[in-house]
C-alpha cells in the first residue's frame, strides 16, 4: 500500500502574529513554524498503517525551503519519502488542492491522509477539493479509520452521536483530534532523518480561485472592571452595567 500524507507548516499556536506591511499576509519575522496539529494525526495514522500493513509512507508539503523542517520531522517519525512542492505557499485552498492533485495523480497512491483543517486557515476545504480533483472517495473529520483490502470504514463525530462512512480505495481521508495520539521522534529517528534526501518539484503558477483582500488583527480587548462593595452591591452594579453599557438586558 502506498500512502501520501499532506502536511502544512503553520505558525506555532503560541506565536504572537503580526500583519505584514502589505496588509494581506502575516509578517514571518520571529515566527516559530510547526506542523499543523491536525496534520500530526494524519501522519501518525499513516505510520501506524505502515507498521501494521507494510505500507510505504510519503509526506509532501507546499512552500519554500523552510518547509523542509516539517518534512524532516516527518521522516524522523517514520515516513519513508519526503517531497517539497516549491511555491510561495500563499495560494488559496483550491491552489493547494490543485498542486497536491497534480503531484499525486498517476503515482499509484492508495490513500491520502491530511488534517481536516490547517491551523490559521481553518477552511477545511483542501481535503474535499483534493478528492474531487482526483475523482476519489473521501471521508472528512475522521476519528476512527479501518482498512480492509480495497475498502475503508471511517467514523466521524456528529451532533448527538457518530456517523460511519464506507467506501473504496483510493480515497482521501482528513483527520480529526481523537483519531490517535501522535508520537514523538526518537533520537535514532532524528539522526536517520538527517541523512535522507528530500525531493523537490515545481509548484509555481497555482490556479488560485480567491485571494486575500485585507488581513487585520482583532481589536485590543478592553481592560476588565473590578466591582467594589459587598455581594449585593456588586450584583446591583453588574446588573446596571449589563443593562446600560453592554445593552444585553
Amino acid at each position: 500500500m502506498k500512502i501520501l500524507v499532506a502536511l502544512k507548516q503553520v505558525p506555532d499556536t503560541e506565536t504572537k502574529v503580526k500583519v505584514a506591511a502589505d496588509g494581506r499576509s502575516l509578517d514571518p519575522t520571529d515566527v516559530k513554524w510547526i506542523t499543523s496539529p491536525y496534520d500530526e494525526y494524519a501522519l501518525e495514522e499513516a505510520i501506524r498503517l505502515k507498521e501494521s500493513a507494510q505500507a510505504e509512507v510519503t509526506v509532501v508539503t507546499l512552500g519554500d525551503d523552510k518547509g523542509k523542517d516539517v518534512l524532516r520531522n516527518a521522516l524522523a517519525l517514520g515516513a519513508d519519502n519526503a517531497i517539497l512542492l516549491k511555491g510561495d505557499g500563499q495560494g488559496d485552498a483550491f491552489a493547494v488542492a490543485s498542486a497536491l492533485a497534480a503531484f499525486a495523480k498517476d503515482k499509484g497512491f492508495d490513500l491520502i491522509l491530511a488534517g481536516n483543517k490547517g491551523m490559521g486557515g481553518d477552511n477545511s476545504a483542501v481535503g474535499p477539493m483534493l478528492a474531487e480533483l482526483l475523482g476519489w472517495a473521501q471521508a472528512n473529520v475522521v476519528v476512527k479509520l479501518e482498512l480492509s483490502g480495497a475498502t475503508f470504514r471511517a467514523e466521524r463525530e456528529i451532533e448527538g452521536g457518530s456517523e460511519a462512512v464506507e467506501g473504496s480505495l483510493p480515497a482521501v481521508i482528513t483527520a480529526q483530534k481523537g483519531l490517535n495520539e501522535p508520537r514523538y521522534a526518537s533520537l535514532k529517528g532524528i539522526m536517520a532523518a538527517k541523512k535522507k534526501t528530500i525531493e523537490e518539484a515545481d509548484a509555481t503558477g497555482l490556479p488560485a480561485a480567491s485571494a486575500w483582500s485585507a488581513l487585520t488583527l482583532p481589536p485590543a480587548r478592553p481592560e476588565g472592571r473590578k466591582l467594589e462593595g459587598d455581594a449585593a452591591s456588586q450584583a446591583k452594579s453588574l446588573f446596571g452595567l449589563l443593562r446600560d453599557e453592554a445593552k444585553v438586558l
